[in-house]
């Protein structure tokens, strides 16, 4: 009778396994996996992706700081940005955090601008839409309202926006930041380029990142 259950469980699992594989769904949860709903962070939130086809989670929180120019951010990031303003500011530069956290509300609102922006200039309502969402990213998918990704300008009174720009792409990953959409990325990331769009992940992701020559959602891929 133990053997004939036995037997039985195993057949159950196995069964389970097979229809498992024939309907696609995963043997093991993969946190990183692309999902149309919802993007998670259960291994590490600072590697959370969020893109046209991973979303916020609905029940995400952040614990916001303010700066001194009224910008918010997500507090577990502050020491990591001002070590690297401070060391850029060390070179003769000067920055500061033009955007950082977003409501939806302010996402939409930045979107509709835009998408109106290119209507006024004579495209069609739809290639206005598709035009905007190249550059502003739809409510619920934009790494903005994680309050870990900047939007950092230059003082050009006092400095060249390319100077801040090309010292952010070859030392921001000392500090954990990445340049979350490279020229050469587009493809991938959804996104035209934006020099001045740095996203936190943590010193060793950053450089293996920047080592690498990768996107984010490559490097996550390649750790999943």
């Amino acid at each position: 009778m133990k053997k004939l259950k036995f037997v039985l469980i195993i057949v159950v699992i196995l069964a389970g396994l097979l229809i498992a594989s024939l309907t696609g769904l995963p043997s093991s949860h993969n946190p990183f996996s692309k999902n149309e709903n919802t993007a998670t962070a259960e291994n590490d939130w600072k590697l959370i992706l969020v893109n046209k086809d991973n979303r916020i989670p609905d029940k995400y929180e952040v614990k916001l700081l303010k700066l001194s120019n009224e910008q918010k951010i997500d507090e577990r990031i502050y020491p990591e940005l001002q070590k690297m303003f401070n060391d850029a500011r060390a070179s003769g530069l000067e920055l500061f955090v033009a955007q950082g956290y977003r409501t939806a509300e302010e996402q939409q609102r930045l979107l509709d601008n835009k998408r109106k922006a290119y209507e006024n200039e004579g495209k069609s309502p739809e290639e206005a839409k598709k035009l905007a969402e190249q550059w502003v990213a739809v409510p619920g998918t934009s790494e903005h309202q994680l309050g870990i990704a900047v939007d950092i300008n230059a003082d050009t009174k006092k400095c060249k926006a390319n100077d801040v720009y090309k010292w952010l792409e070859e030392n921001a990953h000392k500090y954990g930041f990445i340049k979350r959409y490279p020229d050469d990325k587009t493809d991938i990331t959804g996104i035209i380029n934006e020099p001045w769009h740095y996203r936190y992940v943590g010193t060793e992701a950053a450089t293996k990142i920047y080592e690498q020559g990768l996107c984010l959602e490559e490097y996550i891929e390649s750790i999943s």
